[in-house]
């Protein structure tokens, strides 16, 4: 099983490469396996401390089954041949009980020891919901890990602390990416410190550092995929409590998403999410992404234009933490 000791670093939040044409309603097999194996390879070399896949901008809403099932195996099959204690863990998210766990039945065969799982989300699910479906995740999965996926846009309302008081007592539950830094964040840490590692985004990740500085370790990132260089100097800052170098990229890192959508409005970011973050990847070039599937492909221009200057604007800062490293 992947620890709550294991977590820590930058955890790297993927897409699912696409083949040109998987914008259509009718493509098949849209995966692009070599792009995936690549991603993946390059994301290992750079000294990334763990790998996320099949969220939201992971496309787990659109992949047919096949494609999951593809997509997770060639990513699983990369990873372990790197390190077969890496973390890594593949989404089975899905809209009910049973199909989430035939997925991590699938998964658990390829031997993968981490889920990231968020909860079924065509009804909001109260309290007493969210926490039996977590256990019979658990009780049905001894022996794999699971990380949270708290995002009220996607599913509908927050988990609510008195809940992650309750996931916190789960010991497969090890991990949890968090949105944001909200006003219920220091209630939410006191519950699950030393049993569920809160990721912060890594913009947020040097404040939550300073609140928490013995928890909070690790962080999540999908701008990592427009080149890791920045949140790894970030991290490497912390370790060694170098704040000033840490101020210094984390002003950068904000700079840096002035324009893209999600710092504007995240409500009206959330529905173009898969496309706007596939477009930024894109124009960032560590990865081709490709075209976003449907229905989710469809965003507004003006909303295209920010991504694409966040992008640039991402690059300038790769570039500037490599000339800083290399003096």
């Amino acid at each position: 099983m992947i620890r709550y000791q294991d977590i820590r670093g930058v955890i790297a939040l993927c897409p699912t490469p696409a083949k040109q044409g998987a914008d259509r309603w009718d493509s098949h097999d849209t995966v692009d396996v070599d792009e995936t194996e690549r991603m993946i390879r390059n994301l290992l070399a750079s000294g990334i401390d763990g790998i996320v896949l099949l969220g939201t901008l992971g496309e787990m809403a659109t992949l047919t089954e096949s494609e999951w099932r593809t997509f997770a195996q060639v990513a699983v099959e990369t990873v372990q041949a790197f390190d077969p204690d890496f973390p890594l863990f593949i989404g089975a998210t899905t809209l009910n009980t049973r199909d989430t766990i035939a997925r991590i039945r699938f998964l658990e065969a390829l031997q993968v020891k981490g889920v990231f799982l968020g909860r079924p989300m065509w009804c909001a699910m109260d309290e007493h919901s969210i926490i039996t479906f977590y256990k019979t995740i658990a009780d049905t999965f001894p022996n794999i890990s699971i990380m949270l996926y708290d995002n009220p846009e996607a599913f509908k309302g927050v988990i609510p602390t008195a809940v992650y008081a309750e996931l916190a007592k789960i010991p497969q539950i090890v991990a949890c990416k968090y949105v944001s830094l909200t006003p219920k964040f220091r209630a939410d840490m006191e519950v699950t410190r030393g049993h569920i590692r809160i990721l912060p985004l890594e913009s947020d990740w040097l404040q939550a550092w300073i609140l928490y500085p013995d928890d909070v370790i690790a962080c999540w990132s999908s701008s990592a995929l427009c080149g890791p260089e920045p949140v790894l100097f970030l991290r490497d800052a912390l370790r060694r409590g170098d704040l000033e170098a840490a101020r210094w990229i984390s002003r950068r890192i904000e700079w840096a998403y002035e324009p893209f959508l999600a710092r504007q409005n995240f409500q009206e970011f959330s529905k173009y999410n898969i496309a706007l973050e596939k477009i930024r990847f894109d124009e960032a070039g560590f990865v081709h992404a490709g075209p976003a599937r449907p229905p989710y492909h469809i965003v507004p221009p003006q909303y295209v234009a920010g991504a694409r200057e966040h992008a640039r604007r991402w690059l300038q800062l790769v570039a500037a933490v490599r000339e800083r490293t290399t003096i």
